[in-house]
């Protein structure tokens, strides 16, 4: 079957109706576990949780941080730690089928990417870190399924534009309780306003990220927040980035703020916390890509 290329442009060129149909089309996994809805098992430096990302036939990005004080440039010092990571078949992490471990320096804000292969097409796996005595959430992902498999069933949810002041991240709840396969992250996973008084939540910091500190720290306290963890915890995601990860407006060379635009763009770029889900063979400077992405799904057979 011919595979089903998937952009940002083209999800948002579908429109609402679009939308809700393609997210009926289900893929089915026989004996899938719904996740609880929240990490868990996460102490010390874990406090931004984990996620996974980029699913392929044979594996999955994952992705975590070591950020005990993710307000204040995370609080981890100016040594690099070494994290194991581990893969299992089961939630108890007692069927373990690939692990390993990696740096985590203060140049990359000690996060950790691991790119992991030679697991199953189409399957579910957990996954948890460790540094130290300290063991992460237990993550939940799902591998893609084989090129060519027949897929009567592919369930996906969207989600971009979530301003942390505006509100709570409740849609994040539900969405970790949902039977899905994938989420499709299409852009403004942070703004970089200021803080603004009377709204519901407020940003931390005094005005808009500047530096590569400012940005981890905005970056820190959204990725704190419990119901985004638990989305992220619960399915792997495929990432794309807007304007606000930078700044409003930005369009490549064509900044809002000229003025700011060359001190803040390549903090902004390394500070996200996207490309963390992204494989190392994408554009290293992903600021400067074509602002979309393609992800090669199979076609569900709806015969």
């Amino acid at each position: 079957m011919d595979p089903l290329l998937l952009d940002r442009r083209r999800f948002l060129g579908l429109g609402a109706a679009g939308v809700a149909t393609i997210a009926t089309v289900r893929m089915g996994h026989a004996g899938a576990q719904v996740a609880s809805g929240r990490p868990h098992g996460g102490s010390g430096p874990f406090t931004l949780g984990v996620a996974s990302g980029d699913p392929t036939p044979s594996g999955v990005v994952l992705w975590t941080r070591l950020a005990p004080d993710p307000l204040n440039g995370g609080g981890m010092g100016d040594h690099p730690i070494t994290v194991k990571w581990e893969v299992a078949e089961d939630e108890s992490m007692r069927r373990v089928v690939a692990r390993g471990h990696a740096k985590a320096t203060p140049q990359l804000g000690h996060s950790v990417h691991a790119e992991v292969d030679g697991l199953r097409p189409g399957a579910w796996y957990w996954y948890r870190f460790k540094a130290g005595r300290d063991l992460s959430p237990v993550g939940r992902t799902r591998t893609a399924p084989d090129h060519g498999a027949r897929t009567d069933r592919l369930a996906f949810a969207l989600t971009s534009c979530q301003l942390y002041e505006s509100g709570f991240f409740t849609a994040h709840r539900h969405m970790a309780a949902e039977d899905l396969d994938l989420v499709i992250q299409v852009g403004d996973y942070i703004y970089e306003g200021g803080p603004v008084a009377g709204r519901p939540r407020q940003h931390e910091g005094d005005g808009e990220p500047v530096t590569l500190v400012d940005y981890r720290n905005r970056y820190g306290q959204y990725k704190a927040d419990a119901d985004l963890q638990a989305s992220h915890a619960a399915f792997p995601w495929a990432v794309v980035l807007d304007d606000h990860e930078l700044d409003n407006n930005w369009a490549d060379e064509v900044p809002q703020d000229p003025c700011a635009a060359a001190a803040r763009r390549l903090p902004g770029a390394a500070g996200r916390g996207l490309p963390g889900l992204l494989r190392a063979h994408a554009p290293a400077a992903f600021v400067d890509a074509g602002g979309h992405r393609h992800l090669a799904l199979p076609t569900p057979d709806l015969r």
